[in-house]
């Protein structure tokens, strides 16, 4: 019975509360069990938060009570130690803020909350959220419950790891270039990147640069993704960016007969891709076009002309340093590697920086005017599988490019806004996850995540989970 629960998704855990077939407290007290029995190996969880068992019982009296429940109640999630937990420490994943602990809850921790979900635990990161790798001085590295010898992604790399090892049902983490969909497919769970400025990044450290900083839930069902985005998405008056009204719809157009037009490419645009990658999205392209959809394979010519990485690189960097600066001061002593990397990267010239913007544009224009005549692109999510702990460079189908370039396929959507969908599709030789990557037009998380839906009810890898 606790293995059935601590890989049931998180929709299924509500539905057996709300019926009375799982008490909320069995269920809280399963995956801290998780955590104790899996955690020492995995690494990912940095702080359990101490009133879960509390909040666990007060939500168990109010199912026996017969009071209205939300739609996650006594569901347990997990939370990316970025992101602030009134009165649970929230470290982002450096000494500089050991022992910080919030006065309030970020936005999208409250509304989980609103929504009847009980915060478990915090989760780690690589210091300041700003690697591909979730590594730091303060809480070490976390690695992947498939091989423990391998990453499990960054920076919300330790949620991906408490999801995929069954420490936990649904999670939060952020996403500044890569970092819901990349560890997502690293360990084999759902992430969902929404539209920029969906759900607000209020209560979530750094900002800067804001307009591609995005929060989003992961999970190991496209039903939770679409449950958690249902709660999360609107305005708070606080975020600026987050101003959009658009309704979403919670129930995926399960019941649609619409064929979709959907658009598949591996490249050019985006790097080199592993010939198993390609091979996997191809696969579920095809997956889609025995369902009746329309698919084909396309081109982006506005990603071959501008690189999406090196933009981003370019406009970022000038934007994140001064915080970093801010955040360091005095604190030289508790940097670690990738803040020392940061902050000695040369500034952008404001000729390059306005030319960065420029090709931004060009992006935009250039996904406009494919979503014109397709609902879906999908893309690789990473050019390889889970790579191993604490490698510089990456070696794909003979062409030897840095670390950064897991980012290619990724990283177009921060700089567009588009909302970006990984799931799993396929298995490498050696037993890895291999994900694909939906993506959207602009505010249609609805059309995105019924394509999805649709993919994941013919996946050949759907229900797999790591022995550990």
């Amino acid at each position: 019975m606790t293995q059935d629960i601590i890989f049931s998704d998180a929709t299924g855990l509500a539905e057996l509360i709300r019926t009375k077939q799982l008490s909320v407290v069995e269920v809280v007290q399963a995956h801290l069990d998780r955590i104790e029995a899996i955690d020492p190996k995995v690494n990912a969880i940095v702080t359990v938060a101490e009133g879960a068992l509390a909040a666990a019982r007060a939500a168990e009296a109010a199912v026996m009570a017969g009071k209205a429940l939300g739609p996650l109640h006594g569901v347990p999630f997990t939370v990316k130690d970025s992101i602030d937990t009134a009165g649970v420490m929230t470290q982002r994943g450096s000494p500089i803020f050991k022992g910080r602990v919030p006065d309030a809850d970020a936005t999208s921790v409250a509304r989980m909350k609103k929504a009847g979900g009980i915060l478990l635990a915090k989760t780690n990161l690589p210091e300041f959220s700003y690697w591909i790798e979730s590594d730091n001085l303060l809480s070490g590295r976390s690695n992947n419950p498939w091989d423990l010898d391998r990453t499990p992604g960054g920076s919300s790399g330790g949620e991906s790891a408490a999801i995929a090892a069954g420490m936990s049902p649904l999670g939060l983490g952020t996403d500044l270039a890569i970092s819901v969909r990349g560890p997502a497919a690293q360990t084999g769970i759902v992430s969902l990147k929404a539209t920029h400025g969906r759900v607000p990044m209020t209560g979530i450290w750094p900002r800067a640069p804001r307009r591609f900083w995005h929060v989003g839930p992961m999970a190991r069902s496209i039903r939770d993704l679409a449950l958690a985005f249902s709660q999360l998405a609107g305005p708070d008056g606080q975020d600026a960016f987050a101003s959009s009204t658009v309704p979403f719809d919670a129930g995926l157009g399960a019941a649609s007969d619409r064929k979709l037009r959907v658009g598949w490419m591996v490249g050019p645009g985006f790097g080199p891709i592993d010939t198993q990658v390609a091979a996997t999205v191809k696969a579920a392209a095809e997956a889609l076009r025995g369902e009746g959809h329309h698919v084909e394979e396309v081109r982006i010519p506005a990603l071959e002309r501008d690189f999406a990485l090196d933009v981003f690189n370019k406009l970022h960097v000038m934007e994140m340093k001064p915080a970093f600066r801010e955040a360091t001061a005095g604190h030289k002593n508790q940097m670690y590697k990738m803040a020392k990397t940061m902050l000695s990267l040369p500034d952008t010239s404001m000729k390059d920086y306005v030319a960065a913007e420029q090709a931004a544009e060009r992006l935009r224009d250039g996904y406009a005017a494919y979503f014109r005549d397709f609902d879906v692109l999908m893309t690789p999510v990473l050019p390889i599988p889970a790579h191993k702990h604490g490698i510089q460079e990456l070696v794909v189908n003979g062409e030897t490019v840095d670390l950064t370039y897991l980012q290619g396929a990724t990283v177009p959507l921060n700089v567009t806004g588009l909302p970006g969908l990984s799931m799993r599709f396929g298995t490498s030789r050696e037993g890895l996850p291999i994900n694909v990557q939906l993506v959207g037009s602009w505010q249609a998380e609805t059309t995105l995540l019924h394509a999805a839906s649709v993919l994941e009810a013919v996946s050949p890898v759907r229900g797999l989970h790591p022995s550990l």
